[in-house]
Order: structure tokens, then C-alpha cells, then sequence
């Protein structure tokens, strides 16, 4: 660990050939130099450069001076250095650890080491920078003097901006529904090609729409540096009684704990960048301090605003799994206590609040707060995940399925054969500071945020936290899909609704996508009771969809390796897109007419390539390295071919598509047959799939026999 000593001025001194601006993702060389100061360092003696974890900045290598982001360090006096990096080697958040320790010799003082991070002597293509825009990322220096393993930091570190890249890609957003003949307002942005924001954001007014489901296209087109870029809206459902819906994004983390950029520069991103509704904050609880936990009250409080920005403040109960797992605390108003996990990075003296170690000291802490205030629990999966086993109905509304770490149907699945009535969200939990617009990056998220639907007539905190409270949500990974479900008598999602035996249920289900539909499952529990389709067998054309899915474990080391190829037998390909290829550096290339190669992971959800073929005959022949796929091309159907690779969901399929730019709206009228209704309660909800790999799940209506 560092320790601070009395004499810090004479720790010596870095300097760093990167200034300013850096672009994010972009390559550079970085050389820092070390100057010792008064004791030199002896031998064994060593320095620590450290990156917070939360960046996704090129790993240092050290074997090959082809390869990215080869590192090489010298010593001014001859002195022997060995270079070694950690993924965790200091203090959390400041994880990300290079060590330059000396042998064979000593530094004296003024004697100085040089450390080249993308050296590109031997033809690399230098350190790879990180991917998202910060305004002061930090390669903080430590120095451990007299080789006790004691370390301390320099005074100042070398600190530097990353920012936006050109832009390559416009995003416009809409209210998702609108009066018909009244103006709206369209905002859009131009993003770089990781997703950061290229930049200020516009606002547009759009007039007034006639009745119907809409998409409003925007292009950038109107001043002299304009890029000529252009994007259509999420659907806008313009009616006179249209359900009102926001969007919200509830769970993500700042600099101040394991994020990026300030909680001040957290909100404002939701606000102004992303364009949520709503928003909150989570922050890892063993990380907060009292100070910090003012903060955040003062922050929300702040930035709350009744018809604009609603904000809640909270917090995250970061427990082991095996205590309870990770549960996301809220209050309604200011004010409400922190009952952290443990005190693992904060000070017990600077604590007012006692612990709750377990989550049930949690449910009763928050029990007690109960009486005072609103809290609302929110059980999701991070790092660690929440132990659904563990669970308390009047703390726990809903469960969120999907963030930046992946797709966790599972969780659904733990909770419906429990039992449990409870809605279904999803949000970002996000480290990289972009709330509402999450994209992973090139570290170990493997998805883009998701965000939550909100079904309230208004935009102010009664209201939004009582559609959470109601299950009156639902939850996209991150496409602002318009998605209704109402019985024939009226009960919406959320609602519990008596069945006497013998009877059917009829729903209405309607669905405004961002993309054509490939499928609109009707569900009860995780059985599929119903597929709708806007297209049946007969409509098939040349497009063949490969997909594969799936995690390795529910903790951790849930990410799956999908590299892999594919070759056709006797077709070749006209044209090819990828689903869910979040990383520009892991990408899909046509390695000939029949031949494509790719790099990939998933951690729970699903990425895959969409193949236009000239002709169906022949095989497909596909290897990845978790197991191969043959299928005769003429012979893949609508359903496709799932198999499985064990795992936490692992599989991979082959089907078939109808053409390019199918129908992106479907309602249709379902009747469920008593016979799929079981006696007690049967959570009956819908899952919407998009051709571009985005779902959303509605919160079940919860049908009573």
C-alpha cells in the first residue's frame, strides 16, 4: 500500500511526453521519465505508474516490439530493470498496475529511468489510448525508495485529457410520443466511433405529425463544417391518448468511486448527452464517505427538476454474493442513511452509519428507513451478483436484466420460480461516465447499456418512483423500443389479474421498433408460449442470421471468447453486417466471396453476422472456438438451429431472414388457452427481438388462477 512520508518533496519526478489532448482510442507513444530525487531508489527498489480500473487503455507487453502496445524502460546508469503489469496492484479504483523495479544496481539521486509505453522501434502500433473522453486521465506515480514494498506517491503525476474522435455517426432522439399537429423537439449528437459524444448536442423542432407511429429523420447539414451525416429517430407514437413512457437510466458510478469524471459531469452527460428522463447514481458503498455521501445528495438535489430531469439519490450495497450480492439502494428524497456492505476503502471514523455486512441487515435497515422515508431496492448483476434466494417483496419492486456487464435472463428466472412478483429494468451500470448512452468499450463490458421504459403521466419523482413501485416499466438494452401490452378487460403490465380456472387470457400487444423484428415472444415464466412474427416462412430470402450468445459464469468470468470464421460451400457473399460488434478493435472481415473471419465475446448477451448470399445451396460451415456449426443453407428455417455450449445460456445458431427492411411495428391480438396457465401465479410478459440483436422485456401482468 502507499504511505505517505514527511519528506515527499525529495521523492523525485516525472515527466510525460503527452499533453493536453489525446484522442481517445487513438495510437500514440507515451515516454515518462523519472528523475530520483534525494535517496535514489535501492536495489529491488521499484516504481508504480497506475491507471484507474476503470480504464480500458492498452495493456503493456513486453515480448514482442511488433505488437501493440509495446513497453520498453531504461535506465540512465546501466541499472538492470524488469517490467511486470497487474490488472490489480494498488488501491481500488487505481487498479491497473506497471512496475519498473530495479536489479542488479541502484538509482542514485538525479539518475533517472525512461519508460516508453508504445515503443514503435520495432514497428508496433504504439499504446492504444483509452476509448472514452475524461478530463484528466492520471498515470499516477508511486516509489518505493528503500526496497521495503512501501510505496509512496510523487506530489504530482502526470495527468492529460481524452477526448472525442472525428465523428462518424449521428444520433437523434424523440419523445416517444407527441400530440398530434403539436410541435416537438428532436435532439441529436454526433458520435466518434467508441461512442463519445463529438461535440455539443443540437435541438431541433419538428412539426406537428398526424396520428400514427412515426420516425423522424435528421441529417447534419446546416452549417459550414457540417458533416453530412444523418440518422432517424427512435419510433414517436403520435396520439391523443398515447401512454405517456420516459426514459431512464438509474445505475452507473463517477470518479469518485470507481468511475469516470465527476458526479457533476455524470448528470449532466444523462442530461445533455444522453437525453434521459431520468437518472441516478450508484456508488460503490465501501467507497463512500460521509463527505462523498453528501455529495450526492446535494447532486441530485440540485439537478432534480420536476417536468425536465428527475433525479433519485443513492447507493450500492456491494456485498460478497455470498452475503446477498449486489443490490441497488434508492431514496426517493434526500436524506436517507448509508448501511454500507463493509468499510473496506473508507475510514471508519469519518462513518455516522453502522454497516449492514449481510443483505438481510440490509432489508432490516432499510425497513427501519422505511418508516421515514421511500427506499426501493434494485438486485442486479455486476461484478458480483445478487443472490435472488435472498429477497424481500416490499423492498423489491423490480430486477434489472441487462446493463454495460451483459444479459441476465437468468435472474428472471430465479425470481419467477420463486415465485416472486417483480418488474423488469435494465440501466448501464456504466464506469466509463456516459449514463444513457453506455456504450463497453474495449475492456471486459460486453454490452451497451440498457435503459428503462417509465409509464407515469408525469415527469417528477411521485410519479416515477410510483410506476417502479407498480412494476409499470420495462426494460431494452439500450433502443428506445415502444412496447404495450394490455389484456382485454384493460389490465396493463404490472397489474395482477384474477383467471378463473377454465378461462383464457386475451392480450393485446403492440410494438414500435428501432429496427425490423425478427420475433415478439409471449411468455409466461421463461416458457414461450407464443411467437409473433411480421413475416412467415414463405417470406424468406437470401439472408442467413448467424448468432451466438451466452455467458461462461453468472460471477466474474462470465466472458465468452467467440472467435471464430465461417465458409460456404457453394454460395457466395453479397454483403455482410454484424449484430452487437461494440468493439471497433474486434471486428468481421471478408476474407474471400465465401469466406468470413471475426473476433468476438459475449458476456451474456448476443452478438453475431448477417449474411446476404447469392444463392441457398450448399453448406455453411462455421468454427468458433467454443464448437462448430454445418447446416445445409436450404435447409435453415425461420426458428433456426440452436445449439449449446453449456454455460450460463452459451449457444450458437443459424436461421434464416426475410429481406432487409422488413416491418418495424406489430400488433397483434394473442389469446393464452387455459391450458398454459397454471394454478397461482403466472407472469405473463413479452420479449421483443429486433434483427440488430436489441430486446426488450415488459414487466408481466401477473395472471391469478
Amino acid at each position: 500500500m502507499s504511505q505517505p512520508h514527511s519528506d515527499t518533496s525529495n521523492l523525485g519526478r516525472i515527466t510525460c511526453s503527452l499533453r493536453g489532448s489525446v484522442v481517445a482510442g487513438s495510437w500514440q507513444t507515451c515516454v515518462l521519465k523519472y528523475t530520483a530525487g534525494f535517496a535514489g531508489i535501492d536495489d529491488t527498489g521499484s516504481l508504480k505508474i497506475v491507471t484507474r480500473y476503470a480504464t480500458d487503455s492498452g495493456i503493456p507487453q513486453f515480448d514482442d516490439p511488433a505488437a501493440p502496445n509495446y513497453t520498453t524502460v531504461v535506465a540512465s546508469n546501466g541499472a538492470h530493470l524488469q517490467l511486470g503489469y497487474d490488472v490489480k496492484d494498488f488501491r481500488r479504483p487505481w487498479g491497473r498496475t506497471l512496475q519498473l523495479k530495479v536489479l542488479q544496481g541502484y538509482l542514485r539521486k538525479d539518475d533517472s529511468i525512461t519508460l516508453t509505453i508504445g515503443d514503435t522501434s520495432g514497428g508496433s502500433s504504439g499504446w492504444r489510448m483509452q476509448t472514452f473522453a475524461e478530463d484528466t486521465f492520471e498515470l499516477k506515480t508511486l516509489v518505493d525508495r528503500y526496497a521495503t514494498y512501501v510505496y509512496e506517491e510523487l506530489p504530482k503525476s502526470p495527468t492529460f485529457r481524452i477526448v472525442a474522435g472525428e465523428p462518424v455517426r449521428l444520433v437523434a432522439v424523440a419523445p416517444s410520443q407527441a400530440i398530434p399537429g403539436k410541435k416537438l423537439s428532436v435532439r441529436w449528437k454526433l458520435e466518434d466511433v467508441w461512442g463519445n459524444p463529438a461535440g455539443r448536442s443540437r435541438r431541433m423542432t419538428q412539426p406537428g405529425l398526424p396520428e400514427g407511429i412515426h420516425r423522424i429523420n435528421v441529417t447534419d447539414d446546416a452549417t459550414d463544417d457540417a458533416t453530412g451525416l444523418s440518422a432517424e429517430t427512435n419510433p414517436v407514437h403520435v396520439s391523443a391518448d398515447a401512454a405517456t413512457r420516459y426514459w431512464a437510466d438509474l445505475h452507473g458510478q463517477s470518479e469518485e468511486t470507481i468511475g469516470t469524471n465527476s458526479i457533476e459531469q455524470y448528470f449532466r452527460f444523462a442530461q445533455d448527452s444522453a437525453f434521459v428522463d431520468a437518472c441516478g447514481h450508484q456508488g460503490n458503498d465501501f467507497q463512500i464517505t460521509d463527505a462523498f455521501w453528501q455529495t450526492i445528495n446535494d447532486t441530485t438535489a440540485r439537478f432534480n427538476q420536476p417536468g425536465k430531469f428527475v433525479t433519485f439519490p443513492g447507493w450500492e450495497w456491494s456485498g460478497n454474493t455470498g452475503l446477498g450480492g449486489d443490490r441497488n439502494v434508492f431514496f426517493k428524497e434526500e436524506g436517507g442513511v448509508i448501511g454500507r456492505s463493509s468499510t473496506a476503502l473508507v475510514e471508519t471514523t469519518e462513518l455516522a452509519d453502522s454497516c449492514c455486512p449481510s443483505v438481510e441487515g440490509l432489508f432490516a435497515r432499510m425497513e427501519q428507513e422505511q418508516q421515514r422515508r421511500d427506499v426501493m431496492l434494485i438486485p442486479h448483476v455486476g461484478g458480483r451478483y445478487a443472490d435472488l434466494a435472498r429477497h424481500h417483496a416490499g423492498l423489491e419492486p423490480v430486477v434489472e436484466v441487462h446493463s454495460a456487464w451483459g444479459t441476465f435472463e437468468w435472474m428472471l428466472d430465479d425470481a419467477f420460480s420463486r415465485g416472486y412478483r417483480i418488474g423488469i429494468v435494465a440501466n448501464s451500470d456504466g464506469h466509463k461516465g456516459r449514463p444513457g448512452a453506455s456504450f463497453p468499450g474495449a475492456g471486459k463490458f460486453g454490452s451497451y447499456g440498457g435503459l428503462t421504459a417509465i409509464l407515469s403521466d408525469t415527469l417528477d419523482r411521485n410519479s416515477v418512483w410510483d410506476a417502479y413501485q407498480q412494476r409499470r416499466v420495462y426494460a431494452t438494452t439500450g433502443a428506445r423500443i415502444l412496447l404495450d401490452v394490455q389484456t382485454s378487460a384493460g389490465h396493463s403490465i404490472g397489474e395482477v389479474v384474477n383467471i378463473g380456472k377454465g378461462e383464457s387470457l386475451e392480450l393485446s400487444v403492440s410494438v414500435a421498433g428501432t429496427a425490423p423484428l425478427e420475433r415478439v415472444e409471449v411468455r409466461n415464466g421463461m416458457r414461450v408460449l407464443k411467437t409473433l412474427r411480421t413475416y412467415s416462412k414463405r417470406n424468406l430470402s437470401n439472408r442467413i442470421k448467424l448468432l451466438w450468445q451466452g455467458a461462461e459464469f453468472r460471477g466474474r468470468g462470465r466472458q465468452v471468447n467467440w472467435d471464430g470464421c465461417l465458409k460456404l460451400g457453394a454460395a457466395r457473399i453479397e454483403s455482410f453486417k454484424t449484430i452487437n460488434f461494440w468493439n471497433p478493435e474486434k471486428n468481421c472481415e471478408r476474407l474471400s466471396s465465401r469466406e468470413l473471419r471475426w473476433e468476438s465475446i459475449t458476456t451474456g448477451g448476443v452478438s453475431g453476422v448477417i449474411l446476404d448470399v447469392n444463392r441457398l445451396s450448399g453448406k455453411l460451415h462455421v468454427e468458433t472456438s467454443q464448437r462448430s456449426l454445418h447446416a445445409e443453407i436450404s435447409k435453415l428455417g425461420v426458428k433456426g438451429r440452436p445449439h449449446s455450449v453449456g454455460g450460463i445460456g452459451k449457444q450458437i445458431s443459424a436461421c434464416r431472414l426475410p429481406p432487409a427492411d422488413g416491418p418495424r411495428d406489430l400488433r397483434k391480438t394473442v389469446r393464452i388457452d387455459p391450458k398454459y396457465l397454471s394454478q397461482g401465479d403466472n407472469p405473463i410478459y413479452i420479449c421483443v427481438i429486433q434483427e440488430d440483436g436489441h430486446m426488450a422485456w415488459s414487466s408481466p401482468i401477473y395472471a391469478v388462477v
